[in-house]
């Protein structure tokens, strides 16, 4: 089977600004199609903006949502499916019935491929938890999808691998928050607004333990553990208060970085997934080698899901 070129994009949003940031979504899908990409993912609820819904009542969390699959945001990514004939991943907000979700979807030019609600969402009050693993096929692989926080629990990503996945999707708004980690904290707006002048300073925070060197002690060992690709992206600047890294890149079944959005504006980078990694990889033994008797009741113990960031616990 031929490689399959995938493209990470990352862009600056605009809070609730659906036009927009469908204007944005939409000239990197045709860059991302005009250099060959068979595959665009974008970040965490792209189409509305992230941070900004913390600070929202139920009422306008509901004016943002939209149902899933008949909404026009969803309608809008299949008409850009089907116009740059190419299946495109990208977040939003959901409502169905009375419930709303922090939603990712992938559609093709045929409709709705998949639909996977995040599991561990904080950033609303009024948003409900998603309850379940999604494994899909896009292309002859097979697929999953886990949102930003969803990554940080190792769990997640075994039960999904397990599932199948040989790719995982992981669209994050992360990076660059106070963290209790040594090094971690925001980045000075100062150093943006000059980042045209001096690059290299915000570079290094950027690349430093807030950005980019947080994201790389952990994210390369969920591919390596579990023998998958993952396909990160995360938006750049601001995304409502917090300004963001970036860095949006693609990892093989080694944990090896293959491609990474590197620009300050909004961008994409394409890397070719081949699948002689995936049985090559060690985390391909390490499945096979498991001993699920010795810890099935330890996994499956009881326990009180507590997912709220430092961040936002000192709001």
């Amino acid at each position: 089977m031929d490689p399959l070129k995938i493209a990470v994009a990352q862009f600056q949003p605009r809070d609730g600004d659906k036009a927009y940031n469908f204007s944005v979504m939409e000239d990197l899908i045709q860059k991302a199609q005009t250099q060959g990409a068979e595959v665009i993912s974008f970040h965490e609820m792209c189409i509305t903006a992230y941070t900004f819904t913390k600070d929202l009542s139920r009422e306008a969390m509901l004016d943002l949502a939209e149902g899933v699959p008949d909404g026009p945001s969803v309608q809008r990514l299949i008409q850009l499916s089907r116009k740059y004939s190419m299946p495109i991943l990208a977040g939003l907000v959901e409502k169905e019935d009375d419930r709303i979700y922090n939603t990712y979807v992938c559609v093709d030019e045929n409709g709705l491929v998949a639909r996977y609600r995040k599991i561990h969402p904080f950033i609303s009050q009024y948003m409900s938890a998603g309850n379940e693993y999604v494994v899909f096929d896009l292309k002859g692989w097979k697929c999953g999808i886990l949102i930003c926080y969803d990554n940080n629990v190792i769990e997640n990503v075994r039960a999904t691998a397990l599932s199948g996945a040989e790719i995982i999707f992981a669209p994050h708004v992360t990076g660059c928050t106070p963290s209790a980690m040594p090094g971690r904290g925001y980045v000075d707006d100062a150093l943006w607004q000059n980042r045209e002048v001096d690059p290299v300073s915000l570079r290094m925070e950027f690349d430093g333990p807030k950005g980019r060197g947080w994201i790389l002690r952990w994210l390369p060992a969920r591919a390596y553990d579990n023998g998958v690709y993952y396909v990160f992206t995360n938006p750049i600047g601001y995304d409502g208060e917090h300004l963001k890294n970036g860095n949006s890149l693609i990892l093989d079944p080694y944990g090896e970085v293959l491609t990474e959005v590197r620009s300050f504006g909004d961008d994409i980078a394409i890397a070719a997934l081949t699948r002689d990694k995936l049985t090559l990889a060690g985390g391909h033994r390490y499945r096979k080698a498991r001993r699920p008797e010795l810890y099935r009741d330890i996994l499956g113990q009881e326990h009180r899901s507590e997912t709220k960031p430092v961040w936002m616990k000192k709001d």
